[in-house]
């Protein structure tokens, strides 16, 4: 299952200027950028709904040549809901009244379907009387076309381009774009990987989209066929690391079990938990394990 909430978390944190200046110009040419503060985590219930919400991103900042503070509140959906335009109101009637500043609501969608557009405003009415008019912004990716993007040195362009509409068959050309994008951008290897690891994950190929991927790879210039490669050469090398790892725990498991008995789910948790390294110390002491205990010691000393 992919953590989309996380996922879009991460890239929006680390890159909120960029998510600004790409989608909202306007804002970014009126803020002042050193002045961004993420707020702690807000936890809104809903007494309707009978749960609580943890918002995902606030942030506060100032204008420029001014003393005056707002706020941005950005919301990531990665399913349409029924009802989502009265919690973004609630939301913001939360916000409001904690912090008495100008708040910009956001909702960025990045569902595949259905691509209806989704409501960007709440409103309520007596009889012939608007009570209350409540809007804000929305980006709905699957309204967006990749090819709009291309040519916007920006790491949230290249990043999000993966979710934006395309055809079955532009996969693969969506993908190397996005990567020669990304390594023109400059960043450091650990936004290289977030971003990377980002797209791969919502546009991973399957063997045939592979063999074209690697076909148009091999005709753009060399020097930049050499950067797009690292990338994708440390993915191969992350699954290979990954799939080592999962057959090195199997093996582990089925070792335990068969010399201890039944594993209990916390023991087990905790085992699956270990790096590749303390799995190869584990495999090498559980020979002189005879209970349950003795694996418990284990765990105890590596602590």
């Amino acid at each position: 299952m992919i953590d989309h909430d996380r996922l879009f978390k991460e890239l929006l944190s680390n890159f909120f200027p960029e998510f600004i200046e790409l989608f909202f110009p306007d804002i970014s040419a009126e803020w002042e950028r050193d002045s961004i503060q993420f707020l702690p985590l807000e936890v809104i219930t809903d007494v309707t709904e009978g749960e609580k919400k943890i918002l995902d991103i606030v942030v506060k900042a100032s204008l420029k040549s001014q003393d005056t503070l707002f706020i941005i509140h950005i919301e990531h959906q990665s399913y349409s809901q029924t009802g989502f335009n009265r919690r973004m109101f609630t939301y913001f009637a939360r916000l409001h009244e904690k912090y008495a500043l100008p708040i910009y609501p956001i909702v960025i969608y990045s569902h595949d379907s259905p691509k209806t557009l989704e409501p960007n405003s709440y409103r309520l009415e007596l009889g012939k009387k608007i009570i209350l008019e409540f809007n804000y912004d929305v980006i709905q990716l699957n309204q967006l076309h990749w090819q709009d993007f291309i040519n916007q040195r920006n790491p949230v362009a290249s990043a999000l381009m993966a979710k934006m509409q395309m055809s079955a068959t532009e996969r693969p050309q969506v993908k190397l774009t996005s990567l020669q994008l990304l390594t023109s951008l400059g960043l450091n290897p650990a936004q290289v990987q977030l971003i990377s690891g980002f797209i791969d994950t919502y546009l991973e190929l399957n063997s045939q989209e592979e063999v074209v991927f690697q076909e148009q790879l091999a005709t753009i210039e060399p020097k930049e066929q050499e950067k797009v490669m690292q990338i994708v050469t440390s993915w191969m090398r992350k699954g290979l690391e990954q799939g080592e790892k999962q057959g090195e725990l199997k093996l582990l498991m089925r070792l335990l079990n068969r010399r201890l008995g039944e594993i209990n789910p916390q023991l087990k948790g905790r085992i699956e938990n270990l790096s590749t390294p303390e799995l190869e110390n584990l495999g090498e002491a559980l020979l002189d394990f005879s209970s349950v205990a003795d694996l418990e010691a284990w765990f105890e000393n590596l602590s």
